[in-house]
């Protein structure tokens, strides 16, 4: 039971490393993934001056 514990504590630890790489290291390699959408949008806004 020990060792299945200490395997997934150290799968949970490797996920967390490699997401927080993903982050940081990620917009260097994939900057497509890391824009926002480009779309302008644009509403009529009623403002009550009462």
């Amino acid at each position: 039971m020990w060792r299945l514990i200490k395997a997934l504590v150290f799968l949970t630890a490797l996920a967390a490393i490699g997401l927080i790489g993903y982050a940081y290291i990620g917009p260097i390699f994939f900057p497509g993934d890391f824009s926002p959408p480009r779309i302008q949008v644009t509403e009529p806004v009623t403002l009550d001056l009462e």
